[in-house]
């Protein structure tokens, strides 16, 4: 009897202890909006380029709306080519499911195909007291491999509404590139900040993209190098009618407001 006892004894303790290193996992820290990574340029593709900025095109029809997207070009240029890797990959792991692997430290390992080749992508999310740590290391094989790059890191807010990453250049240039800081508001990203970090000409250059309440409800703060001097720009236009305006000093030569319609025609301001 007394065996009997013993062993229902440590049963009951056995039984405890794993229920309790299962419980001790918890839940996974939640990702971060792909949204936080990414300003909407919906509105500003264009074809041009920074070289065709010349003070003689401010008189043609969509000259305003033109250098609003030419300027704002720059940044989503940076995005769209120097940091694509890691951005795709970030946007991937919107897709995976995460496996616990430490003490509070879940990781999301899978693979992106980026322009025909293939990349490794880690990433782990540390739940801290006051927030969480997250690293992204990717690996190619092959031509010009590496392994467990760091490509960014950064930490996000435990109830999700706001954080900050850090974007390296490359594998071949691990600087640090890009800081980005975001916002949450209700169930979107209401506010984005890229600031350039690379020690050159545009260290410190920056875009604030955000949305308002306002007719015009969202807008770019940009402070960036020209090629001669740093310049600020503002532009404010509505997500839906498309219309718009746009400020600069240094560009349009006074600091009044240029507009255009919904079809990104200059228009009169009103």
């Amino acid at each position: 009897m007394k065996k009997f006892f013993t062993l229902l004894t440590l049963l009951i303790i056995s039984t405890g202890f794993f229920a309790g290193c299962k419980k001790d996992k918890g839940q996974p820290p939640v990702l971060p909006p792909q949204e936080s990574m990414v300003i909407d340029f919906s509105n500003f593709a264009t074809t041009k380029k920074s070289v065709e900025l010349l003070p003689g095109q401010k008189g043609t029809e969509n000259s305003n709306w033109e250098y609003a997207a030419i300027v704002a070009g720059y940044w989503k240029l940076i995005i769209n080519t120097t940091l694509a890797v890691p951005v795709t990959a970030f946007k991937a792991a919107m897709n995976q499911v995460p496996v616990f692997v430490s003490t509070k430290t879940w990781q999301w390992s899978y693979s992106i195909t980026y322009l025909n080749v293939t990349y490794d992508a880690k990433l782990t999310g540390l739940i801290r007291s006051s927030d969480v740590q997250w690293k992204m290391y990717i690996t190619r094989e092959g031509t010009n491999g590496f392994t467990d790059f760091l490509w960014f890191e950064g930490t996000s807010k435990l109830d999700g509404t706001g954080g900050q990453w850090i974007l390296y250049q490359d594998p071949t240039s691990p600087v640090s590139f890009l800081q980005i800081d975001w916002t949450k508001t209700d169930t979107s990203v209401g506010y984005i900040k890229y600031t350039y970090l690379k020690a050159d000409s545009f260290l410190n250059s920056f875009i604030e993209y955000g949305l308002t309440t306002n007719d015009l409800n969202a807008y770019y703060n940009i402070h960036y190098y020209n090629g001669v001097k740093f310049s600020d720009v503002n532009v404010e236009w509505n997500t839906t009618t498309l219309n718009g305006h746009v400020k600069s000093v240094d560009y349009l030569g006074d600091s009044n407001w240029y507009c255009w319609d919904s079809n990104k025609v200059n228009t009169v301001c009103p």
